[in-house]
């Protein structure tokens, strides 16, 4: 038996790759097919199965492409319905794989199909559990996210209770859980930095695992969720629906552009996603530019900044084209017009007109007088603490919120570390924002600074 967990940090995401006597099945697989069937290939075995575990919101799901590729068959839980064709699997049904078998766990709650995989080895003996959305490190997926007319949060919430007390709390306490996201993901609300854990260990230290009550239980699940990401749901639709094929996407979003033709897409009405590092960003950028940089949650914050049907044109460092492609169409963003070739040297040596961001250190900002400082982290962050006076905007609702600012200020713009403040900043700007100053290091240098923070009501 061989079980290899594929994490992809960026999405706070995890697919597994498992395998015995020539047969294996991918769970979760994300949207580029070529690192499953290559490790099928390299260990010589075939891909028999891909299991969903439910229809994934924050991204496109590589299940379609991958069964085309490889004539696997797609498993979703009971009660999924697709555009596709897939096998809809029964509670407890049991898979073959090789020598080891996958019980289909029917587990609702963070979706009506959601299921969990159930692991045995060659003796039939429990070894892990695939929780899916089902439960994470230290959490539980967030029951929000499948709503419908007939259908509550608090409804899902308590089937999501079900769930844990008769599916996974039985469990042995050393049955491995393998989830698929980690610490980052705004798929649960709290999820704990390891990307696998145990039975005994969640028992003692989960707190959907510990309430015994099903109103506690709805009650914790559902406190204090924050909005989910604007693509979400569009990802849903697409992986229930199906998508067009990766490598025809491939071929389609990535031409490369030279500066005029690349400035003739964006008087035509295309966006400028600038992919480079903030602190390359802010030394010099093509007016208009929003800057998310490859080195952080790229993709997920495109899809909560972007709208999804608004052409996009990239500026990466050159070699970075196709990454900066193909994540974007992880999380369904397939209307890319093209890249800049050569990179911003390209537009420079054009003598075209770029702009700069001013950026200052936290210690500057005790000479700086008649600024408006915004914080862009989200509200849960704030209750550790904020500068006194700041606007407190989170940056999923900046751009709705720019109405309600005025262009003639001048603003100071921090986050937790730097990170987001670089895209408010190239935000604002691009809407016209001329007086603005992004803070280095975020809050975390502020408090290094020896500024006082306080609590907001």
């Amino acid at each position: 038996m061989y079980v290899e967990q594929i994490y992809t940090k960026c999405l706070a995401e995890a697919a597994y790759y498992i395998e015995s006597n020539g047969e294996a099945a991918i769970i979760d697989p994300l949207r580029e097919t070529e690192p499953y069937i290559e490790m099928a290939e390299k260990r010589g075995a075939k891909i028999k199965y891909v299991f969903e575990t439910h229809f994934h919101a924050d991204f496109v799901s590589g299940h379609i492409d991958l069964a085309r590729k490889t004539g696997a068959q797609i498993v979703y839980g009971p009660t999924a319905e697709a555009g596709y064709d897939i096998y809809v699997g029964e509670d407890e049904e049991v898979f073959s794989v090789g020598d080891i078998t996958l019980k289909l766990m029917h587990t609702p709650g963070h979706t009506l199909e959601s299921m969990c995989l159930l692991l045995s080895d060659e003796k039939g003996n429990p070894n892990a559990v695939f929780t899916g959305d089902t439960v994470f490190v230290g959490d539980v997926g967030r029951p929000d996210l499948a709503v419908k007319s007939a259908l509550t949060q608090d409804d899902l919430a308590g089937l999501l209770f079900d769930s844990i007390q008769k599916k996974i709390k039985p469990l042995a306490d050393d049955v491995i859980i393998y989830p698929a996201h980690g610490a980052g993901s705004a798929c649960g609300k709290n999820i704990g930095k390891e990307t696998q854990t145990t039975i005994g260990e969640q028992k003692k230290s989960n707190y959907a695992f510990t309430i015994t009550s099903r109103e506690e239980f709805i009650k914790a699940v559902t406190d204090g969720l924050e909005e989910p990401p604007k693509y979400f749901f569009m990802d849903a639709a697409i992986n229930k629906n199906g998508y067009d094929d990766i490598d025809a996407v491939m071929a389609r979003n990535t031409i490369g552009l030279d500066p005029n033709e690349f400035e003739a897409e964006v008087k035509k009405g295309a966006i400028i996603l600038d992919a480079r590092d903030a602190e390359i960003f802010e030394k010099g950028f093509i007016p208009g530019s929003i800057n998310i940089g490859l080195n952080g949650q790229y993709a997920v914050w495109v899809g909560s900044l972007i709208d999804h049907a608004t052409p996009i044109l990239v500026v990466t460092d050159e070699g970075k084209e196709n990454e900066a492609v193909l994540r974007l169409a992880r999380v369904g963003y397939e209307h890319v017009y093209g890249f800049l070739k050569g990179g911003f040297e390209a537009w420079l040596v054009k003598g075209k007109h770029i702009e700069l961001v001013e950026s200052i250190e936290p210690v500057q900002m005790l000479g700086i007088d008649h600024h408006t400082i915004i914080d862009v982290r989200n509200a849960s962050e704030w209750h550790g603490g904020v500068l006194e006076g700041a606007e407190l905007i989170p940056l999923s609702k900046l751009e709705a919120q720019l109405t309600n600012l005025d262009k003639e200020q001048k603003y100071l713009i921090h986050c937790a570390g730097g990170y987001r403040s670089m895209m408010a900043t190239s935000l604002m700007k691009k809407h016209g924002f001329l007086h603005v100053k992004n803070v280095r290091g975020g809050i975390n240098k502020i408090k290094e600074s020896g500024f006082m923070l306080v609590i907001p009501a």
